[in-house]
């Protein structure tokens, strides 16, 4: 508030000095711009300025909305000057407006009470098993173990050895070494990745996609100082069905937009029915 009482302290002093004491509204509703027979007041510019603004910077946004106002009134008056009568009659595109803006409210308003976002993983796996054809890749995507390691890394035989293994106990190693000497160290909490992605963050060109990924499973490679290694547990092809675990929040969102459009659906109809009831309204 300390900004915008800077600017509209010296906006009222100025308006005191040229028209005497007045009240506070009507302080506020000394005009401080005329473009016609139209007037803009100090009190349109209170949800103009925010309040944490510099006295400068008040001043500043203040003059610009004023011009921006005066602007807007000339284009405006130029408009009713130039277009016919049937081009300025906008009366029905107003109420249609005002009608959608309310409808689209009060929808909202009945979503925000009654709609049920809680989606629990069985409904996720049936609508995926009723509609797997619908869930196609366009994307590779991997499962993967990342490690970036600098080449001064102690014991880098070990960690050739355990990124490759399959014992929990060698996994458990890798781990506990990583957490101490990796610069990243990421298994992407076993999630699907984009491939695409992933190679981008490599000093890796890959030209063929889907043949590197059938055929490494096993990537090491040696950026400078940086020794990168990729480990491929699993992959998908782009144009294979989606795994669920790829598209389950995808699956939870069109859940909830279809109980979305049932509900609003159930709302028109018992609002009809109920006028049809009442005999509020009359077909002829």
């Amino acid at each position: 508030m300390i900004a915008m009482r800077y600017l509209i302290t010296a906006m009222m002093l100025a308006a005191l000095l040229s028209g005497g004491c007045q009240n506070q509204q009507n302080k506020n509703k000394k005009p401080i711009a005329k473009i016609h027979d139209k007037y803009l007041y100090l009190s349109d510019l209170n949800d103009v300025i925010p309040d944490q603004k510099s006295k400068q910077d008040s001043t500043m946004i203040a003059k610009n909305y004023i011009n921006d106002w005066i602007k807007k009134q000339l284009l405006l008056k130029k408009a009713e000057k130039n277009l016919d009568q049937q081009s300025k009659d906008i009366q029905q595109q107003i109420e249609n407006y005002r009608a959608s803006l309310l409808i689209y409210r009060y929808q909202q308003q009945l979503i925000d009470q009654k709609l049920d976002t809680t989606v629990n993983p069985q409904e996720i796996k049936s609508y995926y098993q009723q509609n797997t054809s619908n869930f196609t890749l366009d994307q590779n995507l991997v499962r993967v173990l990342y490690i970036k390691l600098s080449e001064n890394s102690p014991n880098m035989d070990r960690v050739r050895r355990w990124y490759k293994s399959n014992d929990s106990e060698d996994r458990a190693r890798l781990k506990d070494y990583c957490y101490q000497y990796a610069e990243k160290f990421d298994d992407f909490n076993n999630k699907w990745v984009e491939f695409s992605g992933l190679i981008n963050n490599l000093p890796l060109q890959v030209d063929d996609p889907e043949h590197f990924i059938k055929n490494r499973k096993y990537v090491e490679i040696k950026d400078n100082s940086v020794y990168h290694f990729l480990r491929i547990h699993d992959y998908k092809l782009k144009g294979s069905e989606a795994p669920l675990n790829y598209v389950k929040e995808r699956i939870r969102s069109i859940i909830i937009n279809k109980r979305k459009h049932q509900l609003l659906e159930k709302m028109e109809n018992d609002i009809y029915n109920e006028a049809l009831n009442h005999n509020e309204f009359v077909i002829y």
